[in-house]
């Protein structure tokens, strides 16, 4: 638990000496320093090159102006990049349709900032805390999307018809073969399995309604919030009504992950039921 809370805080840690050595600026200079020593035979110029780049890895990672003015900047560009591709990663797994409300929600967050930013009574170093929460539900609303992507997906490929016909047959190889003939232990195990499958098919589409619902409400209260913006005196009133939109979002989050595991125990279970039909279609061979 300790280490892992060690990485955790060593990841969000700039890494301040690699950008001290790794720069463009560092390396060509030492670069040069070292050629024009082998050009000209002046070794002396190498090893003080040497000397004053131990110098500058020895105060540049912890010298508080460099930090400010150029560090911690470059720290936060890295970031922003991160977050950007980890996004359209997202993003580009989206249906079309999909595709669309996050584009839209995407330009009612910037039509949020803007008015934010046109309302007198709202400083921009006031709301910076409110309006950062915006890109988590943007995020938020990326992993739902994704989760309702596929689960949909799977839910277009359950085929009702295919799974009353081997109902049927099992449900036939039962009546037929007596008790203790495995032929009819495997057809009673098939039988269970297909109605878990059924269950299974029940659960997902609640699961998956109530994540296009959650989606749904997030993109009304953004649509809510421009307009409340404009006439808004206090940033905290934004940032409650964000707080009270992202608890709603882990309440869904947990109905996501269950939507998944059920995702996960369909395919398992219909893997398993292809196993054993496989197995009794041997056995009669």
């Amino acid at each position: 638990m300790v280490d892992a809370r060690a990485k955790k805080a060593q990841k969000d840690e700039p890494p301040y000496g690699r950008y001290a050595f790794l720069n463009p600026y560092n390396l060509s200079l030492l670069v040069g320093a070292g050629v024009a020593a082998s050009a000209t035979g002046h070794w002396w110029l190498g090893v003080c090159a040497v000397a004053a780049e131990g110098l500058w890895m020895l105060f540049a990672p912890d010298s508080t102006m460099l930090r400010r003015a150029w560090f911690d900047k470059t720290w936060q560009a890295e970031k922003r990049a991160e977050e950007e591709d980890r996004l359209n990663a997202k993003y580009k797994q989206l249906t079309p349709a999909d595709q669309q409300r996050a584009i839209q929600l995407r330009e009612q967050k910037m039509r949020m900032l803007q008015l934010a930013t046109d309302n007198p009574s709202l400083t921009v170093e006031l709301m910076k805390e409110e309006l950062s929460k915006i890109d988590g539900l943007l995020e938020d609303f990326l992993s739902l999307a994704l989760v309702c992507a596929r689960c949909e997906r799977h839910i277009g490929s359950f085929d009702f018809d295919a799974l009353n016909r081997k109902w049927q047959s099992y449900q036939n190889q039962i009546r037929e073969f007596p008790e203790g003939d495995r032929r009819r232990d495997v057809a009673e195990k098939n039988i269970e399995v297909l109605s878990q499958r059924r269950k299974r098919y029940d659960d997902l589409r609640r699961s998956l309604q109530t994540a296009r619902g959650q989606m749904d409400l997030m993109e009304n209260t953004f649509r809510l919030l421009a307009d409340e913006i404009v006439s808004m005196a206090d940033p905290s009133e934004l940032g409650t009504r964000l707080d009270d939109l992202r608890i709603g979002v882990e309440a869904i989050r947990e109905t996501s992950r269950e939507t998944e595991d059920l995702y996960q125990q369909e395919l398992e279970e219909q893997q398993d039921a292809q196993a054993a039909e496989g197995n009794q279609a041997a056995r009669r061979r």
